[in-house]
């Protein structure tokens, strides 16, 4: 399966790709879609769908993660990685890809065994366990990339539980269990 992870954000996006083959994790390309500062604001929106379509084009991924808008102090800051994700999330939709949203709490977890990890432990999980020589740069790209290893666990997860038959067991919304 091949996936693409996505760290949003309207200045800088990071994307990572990953293609998971068994319980064997291959990076096969991160980055990041920067914009300028001084460039209008749909514009720079158009910039990061148009990079994504380019990369969903090439790549051909079978599922997006994407991380979950943290909200911040700052409204204009949270406004804008907002609008961002509405273009990433079209750009899923355009690629025929559902896309899977995690909370930074859910991908430290997930890649470190603890949720309140701080970034310096998840990036060089990132590098252990994709085998790189070193930590991948800019820290949007390995955000990235640990987003995608995030979902590459839970998709492996989610196929057990298929398998088993008890489909609703990775489910966010659990339900009261009553019928």
């Amino acid at each position: 399966m091949r996936i693409l992870g996505i760290d949003p954000g309207y200045a800088i996006t990071g994307f990572g790709l990953l293609d998971v083959s068994g319980s064997k994790l291959k990076m096969l390309d991160y980055g990041v879609l920067e914009t300028h500062k001084g460039t209008p604001f749909e514009q720079r929106l158009l910039s990061i769908s148009d990079g994504l379509d380019e990369l969903i084009r090439s790549w051909q991924p079978e599922v997006m993660a994407i991380e979950e808008l943290f909200f911040s102090q700052n409204k204009t800051t949270a406004l804008g990685t907002a609008q961002a994700r509405g273009v990433v999330l079209a750009a899923a939709a355009r690629g025929g890809m559902k896309a899977y949203e995690y909370t930074p709490a859910e991908v430290k977890k997930a890649v470190t065994g603890s949720g309140r990890a701080v970034k310096q432990q998840v990036q060089l999980m990132v590098r252990t366990l994709l085998s790189l020589p070193q930590i991948p740069r800019p820290d949007d790209a390995a955000d990235a990339l640990a987003i995608a290893i995030c979902q590459a666990l839970t998709g492996q997860l989610q196929s057990f539980e298929v398998y088993s038959g008890y489909q609703n067991a990775g489910s966010r919304d659990r339900g009261s269990g009553r019928g």
